[in-house]
């Protein structure tokens, strides 16, 4: 993907860190700045966890995976946006551990956090059903990454329908809602809050590109195959401006807004395979990934579902400052990794 493998390993690691840094400075920033939109505009937080966080922290994903795709490297394209999709669900789980007090799904009362749920599962089952079945060409890329992408556009529409409409009311009590984290609106104007989001915005597609860039090039070095790495190494690296996002977001108080961001992400990603796909010189890059990304997405329906079940039984069942279901996430994320380094040849 980049010729940074010819720096040595310490250099890289320096680079890496260095991009890191900056990424996560921006991704907190641009939490405070998603919040300030929220609060001036009026939407929600789902929606601009969706809209505005998930679209500007997914930059790092697109420049890896079409970088990976321009050069004819499926696999890696592919299994980095798997990747990510499930490292993100993690995310949120050690997110949770940091800073809930409660189980973080015992306390997010908007509903629309289930539908982004459960479109994430029907989305990601579809790719393991590609995965397995096989895709053909049509009009440039595949039959299968055209209905991805179609089901990807559906999932945004039913998405920003429901913040208007809320298709149903949590039954919760009134001190089980999470506080807002209070403090003084931005004393800015709302010209000088879109430009500093846009700036925050570039340090991340930079920085993170770097990031991935260095990741991929320090995973090179490991000697692992392109699937296991673009699933694991390199997914991490381009999940950071998540994780920043996620925990600046949790420290705020904005638990709506953390999951929106992670769920829309993952839409966000399922979406990109028709973009590598198309741009791949191979056409029906789902042709080609193999067992190895079937059961990658199907790691991305299951940690997916796992927080689905947590928010629908809403039951404040914590361990080590944990919710059961999110120890659940990072067990499932754990020994998934340790099956798919059995399955880094296939794909």
């Amino acid at each position: 993907m980049s010729d940074l493998t010819s720096l040595s390993l310490p250099v890289n690691v320096a680079v890496f860190a260095m991009a890191a840094f900056f990424v996560w400075m921006a991704g907190a920033g641009l939490a405070a700045y998603a919040d300030e939109i929220s609060r001036r505009s009026g939407l929600g937080q789902a929606l601009m966890g969706l809209l505005l966080l998930a679209g500007v922290t997914s930059l790092p994903e697109i420049a890896t995976s079409v970088t990976a795709a321009s050069v004819g490297n499926a696999p890696l394209a592919v299994n980095n946006l798997l990747g990510s999709i499930v490292m993100q669900v993690a995310v949120l789980a050690v997110a949770d551990l940091v800073y809930g007090k409660r189980a973080l799904t015992a306390i997010v009362p908007d509903p629309t956090v289930m539908l982004q749920g459960a479109l994430n599962v029907c989305l990601l089952c579809a790719v393991a059903i590609a995965a397995i079945v096989g895709d053909y060409a049509l009009a440039g890329a595949g039959w299968w990454t055209w209905g991805l992408a179609i089901g990807a556009l559906y999932s945004m529409h039913k998405l920003v329908e429901a913040d208007k409409r809320e298709p149903w009311i949590a039954n919760v009590e009134k001190e089980d809602v999470p506080a807002h984290f209070e403090e003084d609106p931005m004393s800015i104007s709302h010209t000088s809050l879109g430009i500093r989001t846009g700036m925050a915005a570039l340090v991340i597609l930079f920085a993170g590109s770097l990031v991935a860039l260095t990741g991929d090039a320090i995973a090179a070095q490991s000697g692992l195959g392109s699937s296991f790495m673009g699933y694991a190494f390199v997914a991490i690296a381009t999940s950071l401006p998540e994780a920043s996002t996620v925990f600046a977001s949790m420290k705020r108080g904005l638990y709506t807004m953390a999951i929106s961001d992670i769920l829309g992400t993952n839409i966000l990603n399922v979406a990109l395979l028709f973009v590598v796909d198309f741009i791949a010189p191979q056409q029906a890059i789902m042709a080609s990934v193999g067992q190895f990304a079937a059961v990658a997405a199907l790691l991305g329906a299951t940690v997916t579902g796992l927080f689905i079940m947590g928010v629908a039984e809403r039951r404040d069942r914590a361990f080590l400052r944990m919710g059961v279901d999110s120890i659940a996430v990072l067990i499932t994320y754990a020994s998934g990794l340790a099956l798919l380094y059995t399955l880094r040849g296939e794909g």
